[in-house]
């Protein structure tokens, strides 16, 4: 099926993809032959944070790198996002055969839950909208759903002639206990075909550890630094399962309005050397971290110093890597590929990089308003998940009951970002903090309009499975009812009304549009500098957010996105433009 958030890319590609292989014989005389390595030498990467025809080059860099092995996560929402509505599921079994053709095993961790700095940790939103705190646990409305998602992702790997190992849950300790559940899980791998080991990481602290494991399961263990520490704790309840990290976080990922998170080559090598050292088998996560395309990014929640803090995770998932966000080798390649050769890893050839846009600023020449959809009257606020949006802005018009004198406005529940109107003119531009924001006051007699904007859904710890929207709108003891609700959803691109834009500054939310003539399929980087907050398409393809807080200040445009001649760059800026441009460049800007 094609997918309404990136429709299939036709451009053309350095190595054709092999064909998913489909005869069961074949597959299975495939495994029998093949022996598992020793030691598992893994590195990450995600397939739905990359493009297919980015996977070859990719493959082989791992190879270069000394490694035998490549782990994915399974993203549910990015085959799900709509209940009963399955995509790119074929994706899943070409990364494979991507990873196969190239002499790889590999590692799938289907979840159901992944964590992985993804949208509410892979979860659909209208699966966690509607069972709340019964996520990740035996409820039968929860395990329903994950039964389906598993019917139909397994058959995409199960068989696979690459496939080593397959992970259960993930990270289990660090959210519950619900030993059952992770019991149910495993049956449900089983009954459906998987016979390679299956397996469970966490970290290495006691709590983790005695509520992630599985009995009769073999466990592994995720961590940065101290392999002897890591590997003792995991021997203290498993002696008899092989040291495996499977997660050594070699790098970080980045926060809007937070400092870009950075790892020493050296440091992380030396890291890498007392895993092997231990007689480990490692997974690098990750080894190419990869792009946050779309709405795809998530968000952590963290209790700092006593305030609520919500911090939502950047487009960009270069995570300080091996291989950078567009596949380069960086210092930290080279460092580990020392490490593994010195122990005798088997080394590949580097692929050739694809070429790198020149600098140009283009004119943004086209502007077009930004439509709602209707959804109807409500007596209180409905949330995303009450409407059926995944992400975008949902706008909420209330009016107040008068004559009254000005009362201060309180927004409750705020998720996550809230441009306020009173009578059409702008009020406030509120971030969300805490669980209640308070305005200006509001005289009775005006209409109050709230748009808001949803950020990525917390992906780890307590507040997985969040909603976003609004609760409500209250003066006082007295909420506000009858609202008038109108939808925009994102990441779709849809079909707009254009009119030539004059270049002066326009406060507000508006598209823009300009075109960008290449001379060929390029990877680049694009930065709106004259935008404050909004979104950014190249042809079809949602790039991402970008925010003026950064760190990230340059969007990744990944190579086969562009086209040889025109090419249409799509901008929605909510806050409004400084400057009608958008400028290209051949390097990165993290911050």
């Amino acid at each position: 099926m094609t997918c309404r958030c990136r429709p299939p890319l036709t451009f053309t590609s350095p190595r054709r993809l092999p064909s998913p292989l489909t005869d069961r014989a074949q597959r299975m005389d495939t495994m029998k032959q093949a022996s598992p390595p020793s030691p598992v030498l893994s590195g990450a990467v995600h397939y739905f944070r990359s493009l297919p025809e980015q996977w070859p080059n990719l493959m082989r860099s791992l190879k270069a790198m000394g490694l035998n092995t490549v782990e994915t996560y399974l993203a549910w929402n990015v085959h799900e996002p709509r209940e009963g509505e399955w995509q790119r599921l074929d994706e899943i079994t070409r990364f494979l055969d991507c990873a196969h053709a190239e002499g790889l095993r590999t590692i799938v961790r289907p979840g159901p839950y992944i964590c992985a700095e993804w949208d509410n940790g892979g979860l659909p939103s209208w699966l966690t909208g509607r069972v709340g705190k019964h996520v990740r646990t035996r409820h039968p409305e929860f395990l329903d759903a994950v039964e389906r998602y598993l019917d139909a992702v397994v058959p995409t790997f199960a068989e696979h002639p690459s496939l080593l190992m397959v992970q259960v849950e993930n990270e289990y300790g660090s959210f519950g206990s619900d030993a059952v559940y992770l019991g149910k899980l495993t049956r449900m791998l089983a009954e459906r075909g998987i016979t390679v080991p299956l397996f469970t990481s966490d970290g290495w602290t006691d709590a983790c550890l005695t509520a992630g494991m599985i009995p009769g399961i073999p466990a592994t263990v995720n961590f940065g630094s101290d392999a002897p520490a890591a590997f003792g704790a995991l021997a203290r309840y498993r002696p008899d399962d092989a040291p495996f990290c499977m997660e050594f976080w070699n790098g970080w990922f980045d926060h809007w309005g937070q400092q870009h998170v950075t790892r020493a080559a050296d440091d992380a090598a030396e890291s890498l050397a007392e895993i092997l050292d231990a007689d480990g088998s490692v997974n690098l996560y990750m080894a190419h971290g990869g792009t946050n395309f779309g709405v795809g990014a998530g968000a952590n929640h963290h209790d700092h110093n006593g305030a609520d803090e919500y911090r939502p995770t950047v487009t960009s998932y270069d995570y300080d890597s091996a291989l950078d966000e567009r596949g380069a080798p960086t210092p930290k390649f080279r460092a580990f590929r020392d490490v593994l050769a010195a122990r005798g890893a088997e080394m590949g050839e580097l692929p050739e990089l694809p070429p790198l846009m020149p600098d140009a600023t283009v004119p943004l020449t086209r502007t077009a308003e930004v439509v709602f959809d209707d959804r109807g009257a409500f007596a209180v606020a409905p949330t995303f998940e009450e409407l059926g949006i995944d992400h975008g802005l949902v706008r909420y018009e209330v009016p107040v009951a008068g004559p009254r004198e000005a009362l201060p406005l309180e927004m409750i529940g705020l998720r996550d970002r809230a441009h306020v109107y009173v009578d059409d003119e702008l009020l406030a531009i509120v971030d969300r903090d805490g669980d209640t924001s308070i305005l200006p006051p509001v005289a009775g007699g005006s209409i109050v309009s709230v748009v808001i904007e949803s950020m990525g859904r917390v992906n780890y710890g307590p507040r997985l499975g969040e909603h976003k929207g609004l609760t409500g709108l209250r003066q006082g003891l007295q909420w506000l009812n009858g609202y008038t609700v109108s939808t925009h959803a994102l990441p779709e691109l849809r079909e707009l009304t254009w009119s030539p834009n004059t270049g002066e500054p326009v406060a507000g939310m508006r598209y823009y549009q300009a075109e960008v003539q290449l001379t060929e399929q390029a990877d680049g980087y694009l930065e709106v500098p004259g935008g404050a907050k909004g979104y950014v398409w190249f042809n079809e393809l949602c790039l991402g957010r970008y925010w003026n807080r950064g760190p990230q200040t340059r969007l990744y445009v990944p190579w086969p996105a562009t086209r040889v001649g025109a090419n249409v760059v799509t901008v929605l800026e909510l806050d409004g433009l400084t400057e009608a441009t958008v400028s290209l460049s051949g390097t990165p800007g993290l911050g």
